[in-house]
């Protein structure tokens, strides 16, 4: 990758010369994102006299896109990519430094500032972040008679509680990928733990957590094999009280009108104990193409993304929350029933902060060490030992 990467910060000459008047962007907006995306950058691209064109792909697809693209000197101006890639894009040298670029990346919450840097230098810069809550079936809780819980005693309480004929009283995803670690995170990281030492013991408890609520009855066997879609429909389906689950749901919970849903704060070990989620979205970058005229309209079409009225605008038609401090303030007095999220971005971080570009490796071996102890095949303290040892080895 690194060597594809560098490429582009050099001339591009064997490239078809770009039009002057169209910036371009690579993303994963795909349907109604994609037009959702487009009223935005023309907003910020008309008063410049520009367009912006999008080439968008597939989530999955976006780095083999730019890779291919980097290769033939075709990169585009802008570069979204998820915030668990930038680090892999960034150790190349194939980004620019935003501060130099003249993007104005104050005023951000410390995760998002977290989600868009690499080894203290900030490479992206995101409009709006996603993260996990509780969210909880008002009428199951209050028919009864519990409260949303907000520690993890009292999970393990409501949880059995809740539990009543075919519905479980909890339900997360604990599937072998992304969707299952970062489900796993808010409950590791909340407890101590730290991807850098997995074997430091501390993020023990947090699967013990998981595994007494299975293990009691009270959550499914099957979460091993529920993605967060799947949690989402048992939500729906009215067989699980409580779920961990994301603002990406809010669309479909809302078609459901017969369904009362509130959310609220990820119990933590500790009252008192803030919780921390991760984040998740995507960044804006900007590739070294070689070409300081487009980046520096590259760059004013960013910041003009990034003003407030904008943000809020965004993250209300994702229903993510935006970045800026401010503006995460206003979105939540807009969209009070999603405050939980606003205020778990506060106290969240990435999941590369610590790790880097090795996030992959780390994601791979708490995802071998949560699965085995699930289904019964290790204890917390030794699967997270050998997922030391895997991400270690892996990383070599």
């Amino acid at each position: 990758m690194a060597t594809v990467l560098l490429t582009v910060s050099g001339v591009s000459g064997c490239a078809k010369e770009p039009d002057p008047g169209v910036i371009t962007v690579l993303n994963s907006a795909t349907d109604i994102e994609h037009t959702q995306e487009q009223e935005f950058y023309d907003r910020c691209a008309k008063p410049l006299g520009v367009k912006v064109r999008q080439v968008s792909v597939p989530a999955d697809q976006v780095v083999s896109k730019a890779l291919r693209m980097a290769s033939s000197h075709s990169l585009t101006d802008i570069l979204d990519l998820d915030g668990s890639e930038l680090p892999q894009f960034a150790a190349t040298g194939g980004l620019v430094p935003l501060r130099n670029a003249g993007v104005d990346v104050g005023g951000m919450s410390a995760s998002a500032g977290t989600m868009g840097s690499f080894k203290g230098t900030q490479y992206g810069i995101a409009r709006s972040v996603n993260s996990l809550a509780l969210m909880y079936n008002v009428d199951l809780l209050k028919k009864a008679g519990v409260e949303p819980p907000t520690t993890w005693d009292e999970l393990r309480t409501a949880a059995r509680k809740l539990t009543r004929g075919k519905t479980y009283g909890m339900a997360f995803s604990a599937t072998p990928d992304a969707d299952g670690v970062y489900q796993f995170l808010p409950f590791f990281w909340s407890a101590g733990g730290d991807e850098s030492r997995l074997d430091d013991g501390r993020g023990a408890p947090a699967l013990q957590l998981w595994k007494d609520l299975i293990d009691s009855g009270s959550a499914s066997s099957a979460v091993v094999t529920w993605n967060q879609q799947d949690i989402a429909e048992q939500f729906i389906a009215g067989r699980a009280a409580m779920m961990i689950n994301g603002p990406w749901n809010v669309p479909v919970l809302n078609e459901h009108k017969d369904l009362n849903w509130a959310v609220a704060a990820i119990p933590v070990p500790e009252a008192g104990r803030p919780p921390v989620p991760p984040i998740g979205g995507t960044v804006m970058t900007l590739p070294r193409t070689g070409d300081s005229g487009r980046q520096k309209t590259a760059a004013r079409i960013i910041n003009c993304l990034n003003e407030q009225r904008n943000q809020v605008d965004w993250g209300q038609s994702r229903n993510n929350v935006p970045t800026r401090v401010t503006a995460a303030a206003e979105y939540k007095a807009k969209n009070p029933k999603l405050g939980a999220f606003a205020d778990e971005v506060g106290t969240g971080r990435s999941r590369t902060d610590r790790v880097g570009e090795r996030w992959p490796v780390v994601s791979d071996a708490l995802a071998s060490a949560f699965q085995s102890v699930l289904t019964g095949r290790s204890t917390p303290e030794a699967a997270l030992k050998r997922a030391q040892s895997q991400a270690v080895a892996a990383g070599e």
